[in-house]
C-alpha cells in the first residue's frame, strides 16, 4: 500500500493528475523481457495490431463459429479493464458478472439486499443468483443477434463453470495474472465517478524487480476530480478477504478449463498502453488457431 500512500499524498484530495489536472500520466516501458521490448520496437503499432484482430474475428464468424470468451483473474487485476477494450474489437458484447450484480442492488430490489448483505463482507455470491441473472443476460444476447461474448467475473468455481457449459458454449479462457500485493493496492485505489459513472485509478505502482512493474494511476479529468467515491468493499481487509476467497476457488477453474483444453496465461507486468500490444499479439494467434 505504500504507493498509494505515496500517490495520494503527492495528489492530494484536490487533484489526482500528474502535470495537472487533466495531463497523461508520463508513461514508463517496462516490458516483460528485453526481447519483447525488441519484438515491439520491430513489430506492429498497438493500431495495425487491432485491426488484425478485428480482420480475425471476422474470418472466425463468416466461418460460422462463435466468439464466447472468459477472462480469468483475481479482483483488481484489470479484467474489466482489458475486456472493454478487446470486447470493441471483437465486436461482441462485455459481460460482467460483478456489473449485473451491481445493477441488481443499484436498482434496490428484494434480490440486490440479498446481493449486498453477502457482498460487503468480502464473500461470494451463491451460484444459483449469478447464474440465473447471466444466463437471462446470454440468452438475449443469442436472441438480438450477438456473434458471441466476453465475460469477466465469472465463473469463480468449477461447478459454475460446469453450470455455465450447459447454457453456453465458451471458445476460450484467458487468465490475466498479477502480483497479489499489487492487487491489493489497485483494488483499493479505484475509483468511480458518481456522475458520469467512469472508472479510474489513483494508485502509483512502482516496483523494481527483473522485470519491474510500472502502472501509472489512471486518473480522472478536472470535471470529475470532485465528483470521486470508492466502493464500499474496497478496503484493505475486504479486499484481502476477497482475494483469499478467490484464490480458494480459482484453481479449479483453471484445472477445469486446462483439461479442455481452453485456457491460455497472461501476466500483466505494465500499464496499459504497455500491455495492450502484448495482450493483442497474444489474442490474435488464439483467434487465428481456433478457425
Amino acid at each position: 500500500m505504500q504507493s498509494l500512500r505515496r500517490s495520494l499524498a503527492t495528489h492530494g484530495a484536490r487533484s489526482f493528475a500528474r502535470g495537472g489536472a487533466g495531463a497523461p500520466a508520463p508513461v514508463a516501458f517496462f516490458p516483460p523481457a528485453a526481447s519483447t521490448l525488441l519484438n515491439h520496437r520491430r513489430g506492429k503499432s498497438t493500431e495495425a495490431l487491432a485491426d488484425d484482430l478485428v480482420k480475425a474475428c471476422d474470418d472466425l464468424l463468416a466461418a460460422g463459429k462463435r466468439i464466447n470468451w472468459i477472462f480469468l483473474g483475481a479482483p483488481g487485476v484489470g479484467k474489466g479493464t482489458y475486456a472493454t477494450r478487446i470486447s470493441k474489437l471483437m465486436k461482441i458484447p462485455h459481460i460482467s458478472a460483478g456489473d449485473l450484480v451491481r445493477d441488481e442492488i443499484k436498482r434496490g430490489t428484494a434480490r440486490g439486499a440479498e446481493m449486498e448483505a453477502i457482498t460487503s463482507t468480502g464473500q461470494l455470491l451463491p451460484d444459483s443468483v449469478i447464474l440465473d441473472i447471466l444466463k437471462d443476460r446470454v440468452q438475449r444476447g443469442i436472441e438480438n443477434g450477438e456473434r458471441g461474448f466476453l465475460l469477466d467475473g465469472f465463473p469463480r468455481t468449477a461447478a459454475q463453470a460446469a453450470a455455465l457449459k450447459e447454457f453456453a458454449e465458451v471458445q476460450q479462457v484467458l487468465n490475466l495474472g498479477l502480483r497479489e500485493d499489487i492487487l491489493v493496492e489497485k483494488c483499493c485505489a479505484r475509483r468511480l465517478c458518481k456522475e458520469c459513472g467512469k472508472n479510474f485509478n489513483i494508485a502509483d505502482i512502482n516496483y523494481p524487480g527483473d522485470p519491474p512493474i510500472v502502472m501509472p494511476p489512471l486518473n480522472p479529468p478536472k470535471e470529475c476530480e470532485h465528483k470521486m467515491e470508492q466502493r464500499k468493499d474496497d478496503t484493505e481487509e475486504v479486499v484481502k478477504a476477497r482475494l483469499k476467497v478467490y484464490k480458494d476457488n480459482a484453481k479449479p477453474v483453471e484445472d477445469f478449463y486446462e483439461k479442455e483444453g481452453k485456457l491460455a496465461e497472461f501476466q500483466i507486468v505494465s500499464g496499459i498502453p504497455e500491455t495492450m500490444p502484448v495482450l493483442l499479439t497474444k489474442i490474435i494467434g488464439i483467434v487465428k488457431a481456433s478457425k
